[in-house]
């Protein structure tokens, strides 16, 4: 019988520990249905996830659902939008009580004398042309000037199939202001013209992918096998879909049989009732989902098919890894 410890060496053995003790349990946040930009392909306002709820705007209520949260033994809080830095009070409800990842575009500075170890994931939809297109604007040009050598900050580089051939020099510019990168791809949710990726693409980007974590080891949060895995969306003989997602809400999980999933995992809206169906679009099409934490999550919650050979559970290691580190339960 292959068991964790007959696959891994000391070296293995040790990192493996280091994360089977970590138990993530998370969920996601609405904290604003308002956001200062309207980027082409957000699945929130593509779905209209923003007029599903109206907005609680009583800061004791949500101090109160937080605690709530955490009796529930959630112990990482994941706080998107909208744009959550527009509402820094809520953002404050969930970082004073508990482990807390903010989503940002950027534009607004998170003021470190209140959020001094707060996680930040800064989005970013490609080069100038790119964003502008996309965006509306260059965000990179404030964002980066905003977060600059900030060790608690980091890219999510959203690549695009227009990005191909281009990553390296964003890398290098993320490189050059002293922050770290994660890197996933556009799922193209509003049908953006020449924005679709095609199966030579996703080969392409996939050794880029491979080409960066390589080259810059120190500035790119990633790994092989998530490249794989997003690129094909394939993990052993099995395909990412619905049938498969981890990462869908969990008291409105009809699925029969389920999927091993992420325990406890929720999606809520800002009015701190409804549940949304999953940790991305209500209405995205689970075949085309490129979302990186739920491929990196669909990794994680299947260990035990990685417990196959050592390359197979070194792979899931790394994954998990990845996943810790961006969210800061280990170090970078």
């Amino acid at each position: 019988m292959k068991t964790v410890s007959s696959l891994l060496n000391e070296e293995w053995h040790k990192r493996y520990k280091s994360i089977s003790k970590l138990n993530i349990r998370s969920s996601i946040y609405d904290v604003t249905n308002r956001c200062n930009l309207r980027c082409k392909g957000c699945f929130f306002f593509s779905s209209d996830e923003d007029k599903v709820a109206k907005e609680e705007m009583d800061l004791k209520k949500w101090e109160e659902f937080v605690d709530r949260e955490k009796e529930r033994g959630v112990n990482l809080a994941i706080l998107i939008g909208g744009e959550p830095t527009i509402c820094l009070d809520r953002v404050e409800a969930f970082y004073s009580r508990l482990s807390t990842f903010c989503a940002t575009n950027g534009l607004i500075k998170v003021p470190r004398d209140r959020f001094p170890h707060m996680t930040v994931g800064i989005s970013l939809w490609g080069d100038e042309e790119d964003e502008k297109l996309l965006r509306g604007k260059d965000t990179f040009a404030v964002s980066s000037r905003n977060y600059e050598g900030d060790p608690y900050a980091y890219y999510l580089y959203t690549i695009t199939p227009k990005q191909i051939g281009k990553t390296e020099r964003i890398v290098k510019r993320i490189k050059d202001v002293g922050l770290k990168i994660h890197m996933q791809l556009l799922s193209n949710d509003e049908g953006v013209e020449d924005f679709f990726w095609t199966d030579e693409e996703l080969v392409d980007i996939r050794a880029e992918m491979d080409d960066m974590l390589d080259k810059y080891p120190d500035t790119v949060i990633s790994s092989r096998y998530y490249h794989k895995i997003i690129t094909t969306g394939k993990m052993f003989n099995r395909q990412f879909g619905w049938d498969e997602c981890p990462s869908v809400t969990e008291p409105i999980d009809r699925r029969n049989p389920r999927p091993k999933r992420l325990i406890g995992f929720i999606r809520w809206a800002s009015d701190l009732k409804t549940m949304h169906r999953c940790c991305t679009s209500e209405t995205r099409d689970c075949s085309t989902c490129k979302d990186g934490a739920a491929h990196m999550s669909w990794v994680m919650v299947n260990k035990r098919a990685h417990i196959r050979s050592e390359q197979d559970l070194k792979n899931w290691i790394e994954v998990y890894e990845m996943f810790a580190k961006l969210y800061q339960f280990i170090p970078w």
